[in-house]
């Protein structure tokens, strides 16, 4: 008699074991260092439970499947990654069972990257791609001349500790409209501060009057091959945003990373934010990676009435999943 075939299994909160053969399925996945196939919302929310469920594949006794999925919004937001032998087939069947588990709740699943099994998967089973979100990239040589701050405002570093909370607040003004950075709490900021990657001197905030109307958080992917810098999060409060402090922030953030040693940065942005792609753009900044967002095709008006919004507004960066980085707005 034939060993049963492997099932599709729901657990609670991965313990230690398990993460690290999810971390390690994550590694070892195609373009794992350019669109890593979780992101870095996923991974820091590999051991927790509820609103994040956990889905596993295993075979011989061995990880070849794992999906994420994030209940927080008002819709199921899934990730996942497939190896083994057949990685394509495992990818399927990964999605067809979170695809059951999840009806009736809008689904919204992102595959990072032109290589990534979930697109295989998400055709199959009779997803739709609703939304775009382009890594673009530039040199750190021969960056535009500095824009020195507006009249009145003082760029200095974050001090952890003295400044959480006067930047959560700001935080949640600048990005009220992004489901997942403008909820973040002093938990998700946390979990930032207190990571291998965090440097200080990298978190750039814009005071005016004692008051804070805007920040640049800068990051440095020290696990590529050659490092690089991104912009993580860039935003100004609106209440500031007339003093047109943006691109100010932007390219200080920039020669920050440039004195660090680095010569490429990247950054994300919505591909219908037509205003955002284009400032890049005149940047320097080139589309480097896409992914892609997919959806039931009956749960797409939301979607497409948010791409429409995203279009209307001044140039925004939004970086998501979650990092993937986050979001910036430019006035």
């Amino acid at each position: 008699m034939s060993p049963p075939e492997p099932q599709v299994t729901e657990v609670a909160a991965p313990g230690a074991a398990l993460a690290g053969a999810i971390r390690q399925l994550v590694a070892t996945s195609p373009d794992a260092r350019i669109s890593p196939p979780i992101s870095e919302r996923g991974l820091l929310h590999l051991r927790s439970g509820p609103p994040f469920r956990h889905f596993v594949l295993q075979q011989d006794a061995q990880l070849i499947g794992y999906a994420q999925l994030d209940e927080d919004t008002d819709h199921v937001g899934v990730e996942l990654v497939a190896g083994g032998s057949r990685p394509d087939e495992v990818a399927v069947e990964m999605l067809a069972a979170v695809d059951l588990a999840t009806r009736p709740a809008p689904l919204r699943m992102w595959a990072h990257g032109s290589n990534s099994v979930a697109h295989v998967a998400a055709r199959r089973i009779g997803l739709i791609p609703v939304r775009a979100l382009l890594q673009m990239r530039r040199t750190l040589a021969g960056l535009p001349a500095a824009v020195p701050p507006p009249a009145g405002v003082v760029i200095r570093p974050f001090v952890p500790g003295q400044d959480d909370e006067k930047w959560l607040a700001v935080n949640a003004r600048a990005f009220a409209d992004h489901p997942e950075q403008g909820r973040w709490t002093q938990a998700d900021l946390a979990d930032r501060l207190t990571s291998d990657w965090f440097a200080a001197d990298g978190f750039l905030l814009a005071e005016r009057a004692g008051e804070l109307v805007g920040f640049h958080w800068t990051k440095v992917h020290s696990d590529a091959v050659r490092p690089v810098g991104e912009v993580y999060v860039l935003g100004v409060d609106p209440r500031a945003q007339k003093i047109r402090l943006g691109r100010t922030l932007l390219l200080a953030g920039l020669r920050h990373l440039r004195q660090r040693g680095l010569d490429t940065v990247l950054l994300y942005t919505d591909q219908s934010n037509v205003a955002a792609v284009r400032l890049y753009t005149d940047l320097g900044f080139e589309v480097f990676a896409t992914d892609t967002q997919y959806a039931r095709p009956a749960e797409t008006l939301s979607t497409e009435t948010r791409a429409a919004a995203i279009a209307d507004r001044p140039a925004i960066h939004a970086r998501q999943p979650l990092s993937q980085g986050i979001a910036a707005q430019f006035t």
